[in-house]
């Protein structure tokens, strides 16, 4: 399997393109260049940091510093779930959710990629733990941002539809039955979406990295495959887990919509 290393200069043939972009927003005046070339400059200090960092801890193999790594993700995932959506529980409860859905789905399927498809020795090898955490959590990131977000903005919406179901002897469970599967359905859309692009309009990024890195484009497919299923599951479970955990929220012993914990 042949490597192609990349030097400065190859990294600064490909800045021209981003210079190009912000030359773009001046002569247009879009008011983008600004944020174009911070976004780049963050982009490269943190992906750099990061290399520096997973060198080391590659270099560890150790399960103490390979779960510091994981945790250290899965809590900046669930702050990302906990920011996005407009509505907000007062408190922590956005970031609760989210670092319970966020953490159980990613982390069980991760696992049980590892132990079951992957194999690797140990199992718990950063060079694989790692880099498969990162792909899951982008996409339980999304699933569970959206479903949280359609949500709590359906509770806000239809605050009195659901007032008028409990009140003619509904449960809360039934009164948001609609608004729960619909939210849990609109998590799920990116990830149907990459499935159905997947090969035909695109090839992923796991495919193609492997694809450029010389091994075989079947065997490439294969952990395309694999990948895709595995984000399938982890964003199903994501998703419904904080709307029930959202809807949980929203109610008390007494059966009561609870909007006022929304900000």
């Amino acid at each position: 399997m042949t490597t192609i290393h990349l030097d400065a200069a190859d990294l600064a043939l490909a800045t021209l393109l981003v210079l190009l972009n912000a030359g773009a927003s001046l002569l247009l005046h879009l008011r983008l260049h600004r944020q174009v070339l911070v976004a780049a400059a963050r982009m490269v200090v943190q992906l750099l940091l990061v290399g520096l960092v997973l060198r080391v801890v590659f270099a560890a193999a150790s399960p103490v510093a390979t779960s510091v790594i994981i945790v250290l993700m899965v809590l900046a995932a669930a702050r990302e779930v906990a920011v996005r959506p407009t509505r907000r529980l007062q408190g922590a409860g956005n970031f609760r959710i989210g670092a319970v859905a966020v953490g159980l789905s990613s982390v069980a399927t991760v696992v049980l990629a590892l132990m079951t498809a992957i194999r690797p020795q140990p199992w718990y090898d950063p060079r694989y733990a790692i880099p498969l955490m990162g792909i899951v959590l982008g996409s339980v990131l999304n699933s569970a941002s959206l479903g949280l977000d359609s949500f709590f903005e359906g509770v806000t919406a239809g605050r009195a539809a659901i007032e008028a179901k409990l009140s003619l002897g509904a449960t809360f469970h039934e009164a948001v039955a609609d608004l729960t599967r619909s939210s849990i359905r609109r998590g799920m859309i990116p990830i149907v979406n990459q499935m159905s692009a997947a090969g035909l309009i695109t090839l992923p990024g796991i495919m193609t990295g492997q694809l450029l890195a010389g091994m075989d484009p079947i065997e490439a497919a294969k952990y395309q495959i694999l990948l895709l299923f595995l984000l399938t599951g982890a964003g199903g479970f994501a998703a419904a887990g904080v709307v029930y955990m959202a809807a949980r929220s929203m109610t008390d012993e007494r059966q009561r919509l609870r909007s006022d914990r929304l900000r």
